[in-house]
Order: structure tokens, then C-alpha cells, then sequence
């Protein structure tokens, strides 16, 4: 007769198995509510603060928009921008003009104006003044702008809450199936179980 115990090895393999696509599974949600949200968050700013770049945290994001500050970064990068108490020449700041999100490097400081230019421009910047400046350029991303370009957008906004409202719909289908596969086979272990204690016992 066959042991029950033999099951045990299949059914923990089967259990680790689970775990891990449920970790897996958990992750993909979080990571797409976390852009979701990241992306309400950023449109409400910048249409409702007017504010082009936000920094939860003092930490925020922005797109470089043209080729001007090459070699250090092309337009289309993704740049990672962290506030700082001050700036000093040779920085490359993320300023706002307007509603537009400028990254240049800080050629000179007068008081409270500053100067900037993109490396690859011929003339420098009309002056900005202190407090328009959001933050140090930490590090870019090549090409990662033009993803959050589409993500920010009204189109890339429904599409991540459609992505996160089929996975929810697609896991509740696939759990209640693997629940009923794994019923099934337990029934029929069981079953298997018995008709070999049957045949034993005859």
C-alpha cells in the first residue's frame, strides 16, 4: 500500500512552488501601483501646483527634453534629482521656467541670480533666480524618459490601472483553478489510497 508520506515530498515542492509565484505575483502589483500612483501623483502637481517637478521625499524625476547638455546626457533621459541646500558653479540643476522643466549646469552666481547653459548650447540662459531651482542632477538614465513620458500620459494611466485590474482578475481565476486541480488530485490520491487497501485486504 502506497505510504501518504511518499505525498509529502510532491505536495512541499508544490507549496514552494506557490510561494514563490505568489512573491512574484505580489511584486509585479506593487511595482505597477507604485507607477500608478507616481503618475496621478505627478499629473495632479503639475496641472493642479503647477509644478513641473515633484520631490516627495526631496527626491524627484525629470526628463531631459532637448540634446543640449551632451555629452553629459541626451534628450529622452530619465534624470534622478535630489534637492540640496545650495548650489555652487559647475552643478547641473533642474529649474523651472513656467509650467517646463529645464537641466543646465550653473555657469555663475550673483546673489540670487543664477546663470545657466546647456554644455552644448553657444549662449548661457536668460538669469533664474534661486528658488527656481528643484535640485542637483544625482545621475540620468538613457532613454527611460520617453517610458515616463508614456506612463505620465492620460493613455499610459488607463493602460497600468487596466494592466492592474486584469492581474488581479487573471490571479483570482488562476488560484480558484489551481485550488480545484489541487482537490482533484487529492481526491484521487485518496481514492488510489483506498483501493489499494481494498486489493490488500482481500
Amino acid at each position: 500500500m502506497r505510504n501518504p508520506k511518499s505525498l509529502r515530498p510532491k505536495t512541499k515542492k508544490m507549496n514552494k512552488r506557490k510561494i514563490i509565484k505568489r512573491v512574484l505575483y505580489i511584486t509585479a502589483l506593487v511595482t505597477v501601483a507604485a507607477i500608478l500612483g507616481v503618475s496621478i501623483y505627478t499629473a495632479c502637481a503639475a496641472r493642479i501646483a503647477v509644478n513641473a517637478v515633484p520631490m516627495p521625499f526631496g527626491v524627484g524625476v525629470a526628463v531631459a527634453l532637448t540634446n543640449s547638455m551632451e555629452p553629459e546626457f541626451s534628450g529622452g533621459d530619465l534624470l534622478i534629482v535630489t534637492e540640496s541646500e545650495s548650489y555652487e558653479v559647475g552643478d547641473v540643476v533642474v529649474f523651472q521656467t513656467k509650467q517646463v522643466a529645464i537641466s543646465h549646469r550653473i555657469v555663475a552666481i550673483n546673489g540670487d541670480d543664477v546663470i545657466t547653459k546647456g554644455d552644448s548650447n553657444n549662449l548661457e540662459d536668460d538669469p533664474i533666480r534661486m528658488e527656481h531651482i528643484k535640485g542637483k542632477v544625482l545621475f540620468s538614465i538613457p532613454l527611460l524618459g520617453y517610458v515616463v513620458n508614456v506612463i505620465k500620459s492620460p493613455i499610459g494611466t488607463i493602460a497600468i490601472l487596466a494592466l492592474a485590474i486584469w492581474m488581479l482578475e487573471y490571479s483570482f481565476r488562476m488560484e480558484k483553478k489551481k485550488d480545484s486541480e489541487e482537490l482533484d488530485r487529492i481526491k484521487s490520491e485518496i481514492e488510489k489510497l483506498k483501493q489499494e487497501q481494498d486489493n490488500n485486504s482481500q
